[in-house]
């Protein structure tokens, strides 16, 4: 399969390239390299609409950027060689690590280590980093765990490898899902079962819910998580901006409120069923 790569140059760069992640990612772009000027995503050429494209671009550009994007077809061959070069570990902690399997292992006490391919979630971006964070500095022995739009996985092997009981990570996308068997495998994660599918696929209960999606699917869905997330139990939310705050605490105004954290204009919301 042939890929196509489109070279975007964005001013300001901030928050503009988050912002136009977002609208790509829900096209058939499925990967993302952040550059010092701007963005290359990347997309089955098949399926690249060029008109949908434009159409993002549009409106970032009507919200204040400067945007220019060329386009390249490229072998799937060189786009693998491509995206190993470029990914970089994620130090997230001194005590955690988001690495490929071709990266030296450090021995900190968590290092995950996520095949990169075409999935979302590798600790690059923000909304990652701060999910990761905040997990860091929770207890998850003995846990019941949902990651919902799990992506790779990563958020599940370290909910696992913090001395969860079980996570089931569900994932809509059929690349992410084959992707976080493999990762799971790879990270010796034995209780964590990958899930193809969304909302529908909960039918447990739940002590912690790890949900890092985006703001429609998030408001659209919380009903379905407070459901399942047992009294007491911790929601983690993200995948949505700062500015969107208010709609989320709005959305779940019957939980309460134990954390915030804000990186690059992203927003990840830590709160507690009452």
């Amino acid at each position: 399969m042939n890929y196509s790569e489109v070279n975007f140059t964005i001013d300001p760069l901030i928050p503009n390239r988050e912002i136009l992640t977002v609208y790509l990612a829900d096209m058939a772009f499925d990967s993302f390299v952040e550059t010092d000027n701007g963005l290359q995503a990347y997309a089955p050429t098949n399926e690249l609409d060029m008109g949908a494209l434009q159409s993002a671009v549009d409106t970032v550009m009507q919200m204040g950027a400067a945007i220019t994007f060329s386009v390249q077809e490229i072998e799937q061959q060189n786009w693998n060689a491509t995206w190993e070069s470029q990914f970089d570990p994620i130090e997230v902690s001194d005590s955690c690590r988001v690495r490929a399997p071709f990266h030296e292992d450090k021995g900190l006490p968590f290092e995950l280590i996520i095949e990169p391919k075409m999935s979302f979630g590798t600790g690059h971006h923000a909304t990652t980093f701060l999910m990761l964070t905040e997990m860091l500095t929770m207890s998850w022995t003995g846990k019941k765990v949902l990651d919902m739009g799990s992506g790779t996985g990563v958020l599940a092997f370290l909910a696992e490898k913090s001395g969860a009981e079980s996570i089931d990570a569900i994932d809509i996308d059929d690349w992410a899902f084959e992707n976080a068997i493999e990762n799971a495998a790879r990270n010796n994660c034995p209780k964590t079962k990958v899930i193809l599918g969304g909302a529908e696929c909960i039918t447990d209960q739940y002590d912690v819910i790890i949900a890092n999606i985006n703001r429609n699917i998030l408001v659209k869905d919380g009903g379905v998580y407070a459901t399942h997330l047992n009294q007491g139990g911790s929601l983690l939310l993200s995948g949505f901006y700062e500015e969107d705050q208010p709609i989320l605490l709005e959305a779940f105004s019957g939980f309460q409120l134990n954390n915030i954290r804000v990186k690059d204009g992203w927003c990840m919301l830590h709160l507690i069923k009452m």
